[in-house]
Formats: C-alpha cells, sequence, structure tokens
C-alpha cells in the first residue's frame, strides 16, 4: 500500500473510533488483501450496509 493511503486511512480510522465508540483498533486494521473481511465486520457491529460503511468512511 502507498504511504499517502496508510496516511489517509489512519486519519479516517481515528475519526471513526471518535464517532463509534464500539470500534477498536483491531476492528480498523488494515492488511493488504484482507479489506473485505474488514468491512464486513465493521458492518455486523455498527449493523450497517458496505454501501453505508463507504458513505460514512467517505464523508468523514
Amino acid at each position: 500500500m502507498e504511504t499517502s493511503t496508510i496516511g489517509y486511512w489512519n486519519e479516517k480510522k481515528n475519526k471513526i473510533k471518535q464517532k463509534y465508540a464500539i470500534v477498536t483498533d483491531n476492528d480498523l486494521q488494515y492488511n493488504e488483501g484482507k479489506e473485505q473481511e474488514m468491512m464486513e465486520l465493521l458492518g455486523y457491529k455498527l449493523g450497517k450496509t458496505k454501501e453505508e460503511l463507504v458513505e460514512i468512511i467517505v464523508s468523514l
């Protein structure tokens, strides 16, 4: 992953944790090739669809 993408994700990750206290660092750990699994876990924990999660992440 490119450094700019990592920086972008770290910024978004912190905002998600502030907005949703139930989400942990482990839930938001980015592993290349495991993005789908991370989104599924977040969707399950927050009760959101993938599309809703994408909207939340983009809006932060």
